[in-house]
């Protein structure tokens, strides 16, 4: 996503709290109204504060003036365990990868879908991983493209969410892809013909095409496994938090939370995705 660096950071209700948005500029805290959430440290007393990017469905998105999706979902769950609200704060994307707002004191944790790797490992914790994702090549029918080899083979543009490893993907296997901000710029430069294919994380692909118009107009030519699990993430040494997301994802796995929040926001429940072992994260 080609973010604009002066971009407003956005409080918003999540499931659990009041309803209702709030723009702020660069809102941030520095520690002072924090406290613990049964002897966690929340930089907000009360609350536990997610660093999120949206929109990004159905991991979150806005709906009905409250931010939901499956991501917020399980995290209501570790804020439940604590004794305290989930408050969502729209962040830019690259942030994540530094743990900017983390380390400043801003949030808690981020949840955005986002891949474990070894890179983003140096500069943040992950928890353990709890979702497995594949790589979606989604076409216009129209295109003539029957594979992600085709779409170079036929001189046709690929677009990619930026900063994302869909996008990384994409430059591996030689391309030059058009960077996107966010998942919508994705969907809307494929209608709008700036590209004919694109390349982002199966789910969310599988949301976009539960619309029958999106569903008429495109199609999936290529679901690449390219061995990614998503994971949670909380400032470099923070193990208390780390340790309550892990025991609200097992807990969720054991008595058939997770397998509920997984078909309503996401589609058939495939089992490996709660079978992710944290070795290969």
């Amino acid at each position: 996503m080609n973010s604009v660096l002066g971009r407003r950071t956005r409080i918003l209700a999540a499931t659990t709290a009041t309803a209702g948005l709030l723009l702020v500029a660069g809102c941030s805290s520095d520690g002072k109204d924090g406290g613990t959430a049964k002897g966690v440290p929340v930089v907000k007393a009360g609350k536990l504060t997610t660093c999120t990017h949206l929109p990004y469905p159905p991991f979150q998105s806005e709906i009905d003036g409250k931010v939901q999706g499956f991501d917020v979902s399980l995290i209501d769950l570790v804020a439940k365990d604590l004794g305290v609200k989930q408050t969502i704060v729209d962040t830019p994307f690259e942030n994540f990868k530094t743990g900017a707002f983390l380390n400043s004191g801003q949030c808690d944790l981020a949840a955005a879908g986002m891949t474990i790797t070894e890179e983003r490992k140096k500069n943040v914790d992950f928890s353990d991983p709890y979702f497995d994702a594949t790589q979606a090549v989604l076409v216009d029918k129209k295109s003539g493209i029957d594979s992600l080899a085709d779409v170079k083979a036929k001189g046709k543009k690929l677009g990619a969410q930026a900063q994302t490893t869909g996008e990384e993907y994409a430059k591996k296997q030689g391309f030059d892809p058009v960077s996107f901000e966010s998942s919508d710029a994705v969907i809307n430069g494929l209608r709008t013909g700036q590209v004919q294919a694109v390349v982002i994380d199966y789910p969310v692909v599988q949301g976009w095409l539960k619309d029958k118009a999106t569903a008429d107009a495109f199609k999936v030519v290529d679901n690449l496994n390219t061995g990614e699990q998503y994971g949670f993430t909380v400032k470099k040494g923070n193990t208390k938090l780390v340790d309550a997301i892990n025991k609200a994802i097992k807990d969720a796995k054991a008595d058939g939370t997770y397998k509920k929040l997984y078909e309503k926001w996401i589609g058939p429940y495939d089992a490996s995705a709660a079978t992710a072992s944290p070795s290969a994260s």
